[in-house]
This record gives C-alpha cells, structure tokens and sequence, in this order.
C-alpha cells in the first residue's frame, strides 16, 4: 500500500514538472474602439481580411449592457456583467456616499473600490504569468497588486505606431522579464464615429487606419520574429449608431418640478428622485413615454443583466435606438453617432478575430459574446478562472485547437 502510495506521488511531482516546464503562449488583446461588426464588410481593411479569412472569425461580437466603453472592457477582461464587475457606466453615482465615478478622471477611474471584478491580468500575475498593458479600462488601478507588471498610463494622443513600439519593446525584453499577455488599445472608430457618424467619410478613414495598426503590429512581430508563437487578438468593445440633435428628449424638462439626482445621458439615464417621490416621479416618465422606455429597478428586462448593483439608481430610463436622453446640463449632443444601446441591437455589436498558434485555422463562427473571452483567456493559459464570473467556456472555447 505505502509503494503505490510513493508511486500516486512520483507520479503527480512528474505531472507537475511537465506542466511547469510547458512553454507559456504568448497573446496581445487588441480592442479597437467602436470598430463595428459590419466595418470589415467595407473592403477597407486588407489586413484584417486576411486575419478574418486564414484565422478565426465571428459573425460579430456581443457586448454587455450598456455597450459603452468602461464597461464593455472590463466585462471582456473580467468574464462579468457590468452589474457584477462594478462598472456599471462611463459615469454614475454612488448615491449613498455622493461619489461620482468618471472616466476622464484619473481620480475615480484609478480607485480600486469600484471595480469588484478580478481583470485577466490580476488572475494570471497570481498563478506566475506576466502581465502588460498597452491601455485598457481599470489597468492604471492605485493598487500595486491590482495592475500589470507592466503598464501605461492613458494618453489619447500618443501616436498608434508607439504603441505598438512599446509592446515589441516589452516582447524584446528577457525571457524571464517578458510578459505573455499584453492588452493594446486604439481609439479611432470611436473618435471619428462618435463625431462624423458610422457611416462618414470620417470613419470609413479611421477604418483604415486602424487596419494600417493591424498590419504594423504584424510586421513588427515578424520583425522580432515572434509572429509565428504569438497569438494574437482583434476585438471591439461595441458598435455605433447614428444619432441626431433632433432625436433628443430633455429628461428634466419632462418631470419638471419634481426634483430629482440625474447622472449619466445619451442612450442611458439614471433617476435618483428625492425620498418619497419615487411613484410621482416615474408616473411622470411614464406617462410622457415616447422614444424611451423608464423602468423601475426590478423591472428592467432580465436579458440586460442589469439589475443587482446597488448604485443602479431606483429608475433608470433606456432610449431607443439613435435616440438621446438628455438633461439640461447636458441638451446638445452635437455628434453623429453614438453606442451604449440595447446590447442585442446589431449596431451595437463589434468584431473578434483570432490568429496564432493556438487558434484554429479559417474557422468562421457566429455570435460570440464578450464576457466569455476571460475563461477562454484562462483555458489558454491553463490557469484557473475566478469562480463568479458570468463568462461561459462553452460558448467560445471550440476556437482553440484541441
């Protein structure tokens, strides 16, 4: 009994040895903003075609509800719904401390207390890989042991080539210094899109551009000569919709006298009203219903997961398609385009495509959704995911080679 015993544990130590001394893949997450599902569709983008064509490729991919930018990337690197994750919107409040979450405020936006998610990067640092960050929502967190190895902090200017030159730098470094997974991200879809429309001129260029970001980032991985054991992600955190000034409703000029904390606008409003005026105020929403749909908390629609955070304010008011609601602080919307609508709305959706050494080859799948990308990350890396996400493997996780 003691012999088979010694013999179960040689056994496991050799296990273990073997999966020790397995080479870690490689993977670079690229996002780019607002690049819509059908954008690849327009025979401006050679680069990503040919990813599309020889790599894996989906129909398109689903975000969460609201498809906005915050929230979507860090429901892609954490595998949860915004509900769940803690990110929730670009801006809401707390309405029990007065708070506010902002995405332009480095603040905020670096205060680990509101992102109760665990990003792919904090799982892998945990169990030995190292992680980078060229961009992304919730990397640059004030907490040491919540961000990367590596990273940068945002800056909307810096040009895409060097982006791209500080990942290589980071791929160049020694072996046992180099990350092996790196998140890139580039905003031009969503800049051109949010202010010329989906369908200008404008964002046709930004297409472009970003499939000319595709083809540097190859050819620098060839450069290194790293292209063939590095796989590599091509993904969007939404899609885009036109909108107008006309199509806008003034949210506060609709309840009037009725006082109430307003956060957020554009396809999505938070209602916070004064103690006691919770059934006064939504009757008035209510009855004034047109181009925009006003729920209660626990009435909102199942399919948006969007119901059980405590800072989703006791009415939320949902507008439709390429429709605005507005506040008097924030009336005029003076772009032509905008995202944060019904997630399952085609416009709303973006793209994934998937090249390297661990996916498979001209494989062309349906819909995928973006909360499965982090279990599907973790069964890439062999690590073990969090157990409360929301992302399933079984929905995305034929695209590996077996």
């Amino acid at each position: 009994m003691l012999k088979k015993r010694w013999y179960l544990i040689a056994l496991l130590i050799a296990f273990s040895l073997t999966i020790s001394a397995a080479p870690k893949p490689y993977l670079i997450l690229v996002s780019f903003d607002a690049f819509r599902w059908d954008y690849l569709n327009r025979g401006l983008s050679p680069v990503l075609e040919k990813v599309r064509q020889e790599g894996v490729s989906a129909l398109s991919l689903k975000p969460t509800y609201p498809s906005k930018t915050f929230p979507n990337h860090l429901s892609i690197i954490t595998g949860m719904y915004p509900a769940h994750h803690g990110i929730i919107a670009n801006n809401f409040l707390d309405q029990f401390t007065g708070k506010l979450y902002r995405m332009n405020d480095s603040i905020s936006s670096r205060d680990g207390r509101w992102y109760l998610g665990e990003a792919f990067w904090e799982t892998a640092e945990r169990q030995g890989i190292i992680t980078a960050s060229y961009f992304w929502p919730g990397s640059e967190l004030a907490l040491p042991y919540r961000h990367p190895t590596y990273y940068q902090a945002y800056d909307h200017q810096r040009p895409y080539e060097k982006r791209v030159d500080g990942v290589i730098d980071w791929l160049k470094l020694p072996a046992d210094k180099r990350p092996h997974f790196i998140t890139l991200y580039c905003h031009e879809t969503d800049s051109q899109g949010h202010r010329y429309g989906p369908d200008s001129p404008q964002t046709n260029d930004a297409i472009k551009r970003l499939d000319e970001v595709a083809g540097y980032l190859l050819s620098k991985l060839d450069e290194i000569k790293m292209r063939d054991s590095v796989n590599v992600v091509f993904l969007s955190d939404h899609g885009m919709t036109e909108v107008s000034a006309e199509r806008s409703i003034n949210i506060e000029k609709i309840l009037g006298d009725i006082k109430c904390k307003l956060s957020d606008s554009g396809p999505l409003l938070f209602v916070e009203p004064d103690k006691g005026k919770i059934s006064e105020t939504y009757n008035q929403l209510k009855k004034n219903e047109n181009h925009y749909k006003v729920y209660y908390l626990e009435e909102i629609p199942s399919y948006f997961h969007f119901e059980d955070n405590p800072f989703i304010s006791p009415i939320v008011v949902i507008a439709d398609l390429g429709w605005s609601v507005v506040t008097n602080r924030r009336s005029d919307y003076d772009g032509k385009g905008n995202h944060g609508y019904d997630n399952n709305q085609l416009d709303m959706q973006g793209i994934f495509l998937a090249t390297g050494p661990d996916f498979k080859k001209n494989y062309h799948t349906g819909t995928l959704w973006n909360i499965d990308i982090y279990p599907l990350l973790c069964k890439l890396f062999k690590i073990f995911p969090r157990k409360n996400i929301d992302g399933d493997l079984d929905r995305i996780g034929f695209i590996l080679k077996d």
